[in-house]
């Protein structure tokens, strides 16, 4: 059986994201998007036309497609998987969403292919289950701009490192949700 998410807002409103049936894949919970763009929506005051934006495990595309239907300049996403990538295009290719780019392939390459303070929200819900954290914000760090957001999903509040201010948090069931600003490095 099929299983779709909707566009919580913005220019795509209500349209459907089909969500492949892969193991592991769980997308955004449409309340925890409304949260985090409500978050950005003050931190931001509302402007969103320049920001550029990296979802960088992209899955299902919900934030990804959120963040481009709410206006921004730009958004990268990322997947390894094939189906998944071949659902992120279709949906990109309907919408003619051209602010949208998509590349397949594994994080951990995509982020040594990108140069450094070039995005203003980097989005992380990687596969539960594996050590992602710290490590994972160590090495976005740099590809933040200064005072950039990091988004991050996982099944357990991840410790806040020092280069990052904690700025909201919240819980939706299993997932553990925090947004966190980039810090300038202490010499």
């Amino acid at each position: 059986m099929k299983k779709y998410i909707r566009i919580v807002a913005g220019e795509y409103r209500r349209t459907l994201i089909d969500v492949p049936q892969l193991d592991g894949l769980r997308p955004t919970p449409d309340r925890v998007r409304e949260t985090l763009f409500n978050w950005l929506t003050h931190l931001w005051g509302g402007e969103f036309s320049y920001k550029h934006v990296l979802d960088l495990f992209a899955g299902s595309g919900a934030l990804g497609f959120e963040a481009a239907s709410r206006g921004v300049a730009e958004v990268q996403m990322v997947e390894s998987n094939p189906i998944a990538l071949a659902a992120l295009h279709r949906l990109r290719d309907k919408l003619r969403a051209h602010h949208i780019r998509i590349q397949g392939g594994l994080a951990q390459t995509a982020l040594a292919q990108i140069k450094p303070e070039q995005y203003d929200l980097i989005m992380l819900d990687p596969p539960f289950g594996e050590d992602w954290f710290p490590g994972l914000l160590n090495n976005v760090w740099q590809l933040l701009k200064p005072d950039g957001l990091v988004y991050v999903e996982a099944s357990q509040q991840v410790p806040t490192p020092d280069n990052y201010a904690a700025l909201r948090q919240g819980r939706a069931g299993a997932v553990h949700y925090q947004l966190l600003q980039r810090l300038a490095l202490q010499i």
